[in-house]
């Protein structure tokens, strides 16, 4: 079981927030699934994910889309995802 929290955050103030939660052991190759229902939920655009964000993930458990991570613009300075351990 995990669970993952996104925050968007807009002048250092959290702005929006979701939480994912599943009963199944994380896999690093569904995590552009985890982040789409997240994003889903928050109503935004889906970032661009590349391998420098996983890895950030999976070192400090927390990851960060700047603006420039979206394809179209964003009216926030940062989505962050972090990992809730249970």
């Amino acid at each position: 079981m995990f669970r993952i929290w996104a925050k968007v955050i807009k002048d250092d103030k959290i702005i929006k927030q979701a939480t994912y939660e599943s009963p199944d052991k994380f896999v690093y190759g569904k995590f552009f699934g985890y982040l789409a229902e997240l994003c889903e939920q928050l109503d935004i655009a889906t970032p661009v994910l590349l391998k420098t964000h996983i890895f950030n993930y999976a070192k400090f458990a927390t990851v960060r889309f700047l603006p420039r991570d979206f394809a179209e613009p964003v009216d926030f300075d940062k989505l962050v995802l972090d990992n809730i351990s249970l």
